[in-house]
């Protein structure tokens, strides 16, 4: 008998026949990785699964999810803010408070947002580890002072650079303001081409827009500077499924439960990198942790 089994989580939740739960996942690494790991937990419970992980982009999945065509994907509670047409409300960029904002709302649409992870993949800027290491930068605090400084160089998307949301929110809460003309600012929002440009100095870059749980961060030798005056809106990733599905399954709860609060934003760095450095595949990254730490029995 599995760990999980023993544990009772089975109870309600075993039976031949059941029809699959759909679970889906955006087509970033990050969903294909946290999809995954909901796919294999409920395969483990008993549970029929289809898979449907690199499904789209956010309003796909979600309009899919809404509609009944899937069952449960993993998302960011953040992105609540877009979902609810309520951005400018502070909530969002309290972890606790962005999480209750959209579990009550959503409630409402009949869908139920699981156990999150404590990382928080939010925008945020790396400074090229050496630069950091010399100039004891490590918070946007000490971004600030480096920018006044004339040290900074930064590589952004033009959105980073002009959302209200994004640097100008950096630059009025810690009271700096980045020279255009030390901005290499690019079309997309390819943070992994921002990223290398702050490595490996490209155009004189030494720094770079980043998502905070990025693969690449620690390859690349990059320090992320953290906002403690929570300038951003808090994104962090959590298992939101339809009600009706958890009332007939309610082992799900707490078996995802255990995976997602394991995903601190050094071990989703870590993860994430297995697939987009090393070439690894999402689901054998997700299968080996889930097993190495117990959590897959």
């Amino acid at each position: 008998m599995t760990g999980l089994a023993a544990s009772g989580l089975l109870a309600s939740d075993a039976g031949l026949g059941l029809t699959p739960l759909v679970v889906a996942s955006k087509s970033d690494t990050e969903g294909a990785l946290t999809g995954a790991m909901i796919a294999l937990v409920l395969e483990r419970l008993g549970l029929p699964v289809q898979r449907r992980l690199g499904l789209g982009p956010t309003l796909i999945v979600r309009a899919s999810l809404l509609a009944g065509d899937i069952t449960i994907y993993p998302e960011y509670t953040g992105n609540g803010a877009f979902f609810t047409g309520t951005e400018s409300d502070p909530a969002w960029k309290s972890a606790e408070s962005a999480y209750d904002t959209i579990r009550r709302s959503d409630a409402e649409r009949g869908l139920v947002w699981l156990t999150r992870a404590p990382a928080n993949n939010t925008w945020l800027i790396a400074v090229n580890g050496a630069l950091a290491r010399r100039e004891r930068l490590a918070t946007m605090v000490d971004f600030a002072r480096a920018v006044r400084g004339g040290l900074i160089r930064l590589a952004a998307s033009t959105e980073f650079v002009e959302s209200p949301a994004a640097l100008p929110a950096f630059e009025a809460a810690y009271g700096f303001s980045m020279p255009l003309d030390r901005i290499v600012s690019l079309p997309g929002g390819d943070t992994s081409v921002t990223a290398r440009a702050a490595a490996q100095g490209i155009s004189g870059v030494n720094a770079g827009m980043v998502y905070g749980t990025d693969g690449a961060l620690s390859a690349l030798d990059l320090t992320v500077m953290s906002d403690p005056q929570g300038a951003q809106i808090v994104y962090e990733v959590a298992p939101v499924i339809r009600q009706a599905d958890l009332a007939r399954h309610p082992g799900i709860a707490p078996a995802l439960a255990r995976v997602f609060q394991s995903l601190d934003a050094a071990t989703l760095r870590r993860l994430n990198a297995r697939i987009t450095v090393d070439g690894e595949v999402a689901e054998a990254v997700a299968a080996r942790y889930l097993s190495e730490t117990g959590l897959l029995p």
